[in-house]
């Protein structure tokens, strides 16, 4: 380059010196505009490791969603189950069909999205599917009731031992943590 400057100087610059000068700066430029294949590789290792690490949160964050959503269910169900006994002199039953235990899916009763009769719309706008929205009938909200006392159970839920941990009422004795939920005096043996 120095010496395309000088022969400028004199007026003109020989064919040979400025490809030579083009030739040095191309050869420059690419040492300065390339990544190796071995920082490619660690920059790709590192994006891999990062996620990894972020859906393992998010999924663990979705468990607890999960969690408390069930809870939250269990609980207002069973607050509109009291309403309808104050207004009704019982719980609605669950006796009869194809067995006891009704619920949106199950292996044990009558299926149907009006699990427990006469809750919808008065004391309860819409009867809740479990947090997975599985079509699984083993893995269900369901209902046990003979009008005097019932059992409002989440039968094979993710993490029994966690919530039952987080709330120790809703352990269910019959069936020690692949079910919780709540219940009467009377239905707890259901």
């Amino acid at each position: 380059m120095r010496q395309l400057i000088k022969n400028r100087e004199k007026g003109f610059t020989p064919l040979e010196v400025l490809k030579e000068s083009l030739e040095a700066e191309k050869s420059s430029q690419k040492s300065l505009t390339g990544f190796t294949l071995v920082e490619l590789l660690v920059v790709i290792a590192i994006i891999g490791l990062l996620a990894s690490i972020v859906m393992v949160s998010v999924n663990a964050a979705r468990l607890k969603a999960r969690k408390a959503k069930a809870v939250g269910d269990i609980r207002s169900l069973s607050l509109a189950l009291e309403m309808y006994y104050d207004s009704n002199g019982s719980y609605p039953s669950s006796q009869g069909g194809a067995g006891p235990w009704d619920g949106y899916y199950t292996c044990w009763g009558d299926s149907t999205p009006n699990w427990i009769p006469g809750l919808v719309p008065t004391y309860i706008s819409v009867l809740p599917r479990e947090p997975r929205n599985t079509t699984d009938c083993s893995s269900q909200y369901i209902y046990n009731s003979n009008g005097t006392d019932y059992k409002l159970i989440y039968h094979s839920p993710e993490d029994c031992a966690g919530v039952v941990a987080q709330y120790p009422s809703l352990a269910d004795p019959a069936r020690v943590c692949w079910a919780y939920g709540i219940y009467t005096p009377g239905g707890v043996a259901f």
